[in-house]
């Protein structure tokens, strides 16, 4: 680049990309001159443009030195600018590039302070790829770079894996191409680069860094082996992406349905300046390369446009000082901050310093068309982006609809799904403990087994809720030449992609999760330990529906009643006097006669009548109480263990059982036990065994194991749940694998719709009568809290009665002689006829009572 007149500053446009891109970021450049050339009287600006496909530091020095080079723009790799930013270092001159790095080297400042970058660092770039990945639910990535120098590959490889972890995501495998111009046949190596991705199950590929030539031998190659397309996600980075508005549609077309992210660049459509360069650009660009079909500038055209401004305003910043150098020309471009048809220019540690806003853009036929907006603040700028993913992706599928501009009926996994020529290989137990769970009947021929078990039946509920057809075939370990048969090693043969899936009782563990991704839990799971049972003693069963407690208090009441009605009855009622050997039969025989309300004594007194009929009151609550609670207890089995508790067995140092490896950690590690006591059983029936020939006292089992066992041997055994719990059983799958995540979405259904309940009803509920066995169901006995109310109501009432009368009695007016035996013989007479009388209780009036008794000669005169 020239300045004219006097000084000189010569500005030079230096591509390394090939002749279409060079040929949109010239043509902005030459606007961007030929507009300051026309408005200024004092400078004037040359380009000089090396067109050449490959930069060398020889090629670069001798620019220098032949055209005076005062400012070097371009270079659109960060290998390509490192590699130049050195030579300007030397030359001192000042170097503006298209690219960043991945990750800010260190001392970058100190090691190329010439150097000014028209972009920023792919960290933002990276958490949008993240982003993006996560609205696919894509659990494990394929990375696809070219091998570059100066960290260009490293660095992005390193954020990316960071960014995905923060996602729950990871990658599989890195695919690193070499450089092109390394390679004779290009064709060859992407072939059989890509033979070797076919084999992975992922079907997330995230292309990082490429050059334009060998992401279009990449392009081509996936798509004729079938990668583009049906359950493959491509997603390309902004450096790709942006290159694609120079390039023929042939080559876009053969993207059709990636993803791209482009930095945004229509910020300024309505602006005057822009539309003076838009139609500028296209007039000129469409005149020198009539081939093209994209005409329009792109975001690398529009900062090559704003790159020759930054140079033009720091000169003219630079107007009035009479002596300049390299220095100051760097400093005032580093010093700028205004608005350009890029964006904000203004930069921080040599860098732009505002955060780019990228456009999500899905290639649809030979053109992209833009879906979303995606900023470092907020992610996804409209929904229509996240909530189709969501919607659609947890089903396993990605279904693009109208709304969102993306291809109509594309199914889009991110996994290579079974087909009916490669179904989904699953690995299903042989020889499990309980053959409930999964049994198999073998034929003469693999493929003619049979499966059966209610892991079975709930994977086959389960995959008829799908929403795809999905082709599986169950192997067993006859036959495969596996020779694994324990649960983890089976999980292992799903992790090295030796099977697909495993379906059967795994039990879903913290350590497994690291090799296998398990469906949401098709049945709980928790420690029951199971003893032999003995009946219980029922010879005093009957003083169990009351606690001793209350057994005493209503002893207490009792007592205390009858000494009432004794009290208030014996000195007017002639069945309640007489000597003390009667008065104490009579009022004993009356008491306990009420419970069963048979009790025959006559009542003379209202009070007395009162204590009684509260008292009567109470014990019909009470009987009714203990019958009920009686009846309950001889309902439910009295099956008692012979094992009080955990700390028993260990005191007396006996053998327990158990099964898999991680409930005899559990055993060992938490309860304690001894090694020496823990017995590996691997049947059911073994289970039987080894309890009969008293070698075990106890077993512990997982609670579905439990619920078999106790169901089979209801009436030997008996089972205590304990408190710890399990993660369930679940199916297992390939990590990363969008099957399980439709898995676990069809067994909720299941379970919401009762089908789940059913199946369990049908293969693990226990038989009526040993629904009981495993937890105590047996009625608590009734406690003085159940009647505390009734008994103080009785107590009171019987308390003010008594009081009441001894008051009266107290009272000298209300005292009289007792009665004479005249008296009482003249009252039984007048009462012989009640005493025929049918009913249990029958009361009379008092024997004063003017009713009773003829008036007297006085009284008649």
């Amino acid at each position: 680049m020239e300045l004219k007149p006097k000084p000189k500053l010569l500005v030079s446009v230096y591509s390394l990309i090939l002749i279409p891109v060079l040929g949109k970021k010239r043509v902005a450049m030459e606007i961007a001159a030929q507009n300051y050339n026309n408005h200024s009287n004092t400078h004037k600006v040359t380009l000089h443009v090396l067109d050449s496909l490959r930069v060398t530091n020889s090629a670069s020095e001798k620019m220098i030195r032949k055209k005076r080079i005062k400012v070097m723009i371009g270079m659109h790799t960060w290998s390509e600018a490192a590699l130049v930013a050195d030579v300007a270092r030397q030359a001192r001159v000042p170097i503006i590039s298209f690219a960043a790095p991945a990750i800010n080297p260190p001392l970058m400042l100190v090691r190329w302070p010439f150097l000014i970058q028209m972009a920023k660092n792919g960290s933002q770039q990276i958490k949008c790829i993240a982003d993006i990945v996560r609205a696919y639910n894509g659990r494990r990535v394929i990375a696809i770079s070219e091998d570059g120098a100066y960290g260009t590959d490293n660095g992005m490889f390193a954020l990316l894996s960071g960014a995905l972890q923060t996602v729950g995501s990871e990658i599989e495998y890195h695919s690193v191409l070499p450089p092109i111009s390394s390679v004779s046949d290009p064709e060859r190596v992407v072939q059989e680069e890509l033979i070797m991705l076919m084999k992975k199950k992922s079907r997330v590929f995230v292309v990082l860094h490429s050059s334009l030539e060998m992401a279009t031998y990449l392009f081509r190659e996936a798509k004729q082996m079938g990668l583009v397309g049906r359950d493959s996600i491509w997603i390309i980075s902004d450096s790709i992406m942006s290159l694609l508005d120079s390039v023929n549609n042939s080559v876009i077309s053969s993207m059709e349905g990636a993803l791209g992210i482009k930095t945004y660049d229509s910020e300024n459509v309505g602006n005057s300046e822009y539309q003076d360069f838009y139609a500028q650009f296209r007039k000129i660009f469409r005149t020198e390369y009539p081939e093209e079909d994209n005409s329009g500038p792109g975001i690398y055209a529009l900062r090559a446009y704003d790159s020759i401004r930054l140079v033009t305003k720091a000169i003219e910043r630079m107007a009035n000082n009479t002596r300049s150098s390299p220095k100051m020309l760097l400093d005032n471009m580093l010093s700028s901050n205004f608005s350009g048809l890029s964006g904000r220019i203004h930069f921080e540690a040599g860098q732009l310093s505002e955060s780019p806003v990228f456009r999500i853009v899905s290639v649809v036929g030979k053109r992209y068309k833009e879906i979303d907006h995606w900023t470092p603040d907020f992610g996804f700028s409209i929904s229509t982006f996240v909530d189709k993913c969501e919607e659609k992706i947890f089903h396993g599928s990605f279904f693009y609809t109208a709304k969102s501009l993306f291809i109509a009926e594309r199914n889009q996994t991110g996994w290579e799904m079974p087909t009916d020529s490669k179904p989904l290989k699953i690995r299903v137990p042989d020889g499990t403990t309980f053959e409930t769970f999964v049994k198999v009947k073998y034929g003469e021929k693999p493929n003619e087994n049979k499966y059966d078990g209610f892991c079975i039946h709930v994977f086959n509920k389960a995959r008829d809720l799908l929403e795809y057809h999905l082709p599986y075939e169950f192997e067993s370990s006859r036959g495969t030449g596996t020779g694994t048969n324990t649960y983890d090693d089976m999980l292992h043969l799903v992790h090295n992609k030796t099977y697909d899936a495993a379906v059967g009782d795994f039990t879903i563990l913290s350590d497994r999760l690291q090799y296998v991704d398990f469906t949401v839990p098709y049945t709980e799971s928790s420690l029951v330990m199971v003893v032999p049972a003995k009946s219980e003693r029922l010879e005093f069963m009957f003083i169990e529906p009351f606690t001793s407690g209350l057994w005493v208090v209503t002893g207490a009441i009792l007592m205390y009643t009858m000494f009432t009605v004794w009290f208030l009855e014996h000195q007017s009622n002639p069945e309640f006097s007489g000597p003390w050997k009667n008065q104490i039969s009579t009022a004993l025989w009356f008491t306990f006669s009420s419970l069963f309300f048979a009790h025959r004594e006559k009542i003379n007194r209202n009070d007395t009548r009162l204590v009684i009929l509260v008292w009567l009151f109470v014990v019909m609550i009470l009987t009714s109480s203990y019958t009920a609670s009686f009846s309950s207890m001889l309902t439910v089995q009295q099956l008692q263990p012979n094992v009080a508790d955990i700390e028993w067995l260990k005191n007396h140092n006996l053998k327990v059982g158990c099964q898999d490896r991680f409930i005899r950690e559990y055993v060992k590690n938490v309860l304690n036990f001894k090694s020496e006591n823990i017995v590996n059983v691997s049947h059911d029936y073994i289970y039987l065994k080894e309890f009969k020939s008293k070698n075990i006292a106890a077993a512990f089992l997982e609670l579905p194991y439990a619920k078999v066992f106790l169901n089979k041997y209801c009436n030997e055994f008996t089972g205590t749940m304990a408190s710890n719990k399990y993660g369930g059983f679940g199916f297992a799958f390939q990590k990363g694998s969008p099957i399980a995540m439709d898995f676990s979405k069809a067994i909720l259904q299941l379970s919401e719709n009762g089908d789940l309940k059913s199946l369990e009803d049908e293969w693990l509920t226990p038989s009526h009568e040993c629904l009981t066995n495993i937890t105590s169901n047996r009625p608590n006995s009734l406690s003085i809290k159940s009647f505390g109310f009734l008994y103080l109501l009785s107590f009171f009432t019987s308390t003010i009665c008594l009081l009441l009368s001894l008051i009266r009695w107290g009272d000298p007016t209300n005292q009289g002689s007792p009665p004479t035996p005249a008296d009482i013989s003249s009252t039984n007479e007048g009462i012989s006829d009640a005493n025929e009388s049918p009913s249990r209780l029958d009361f009379i009036s008092n024997s004063n009572s003017p009713e009773n008794h003829p008036p007297s000669p006085a009284s008649i005169n």
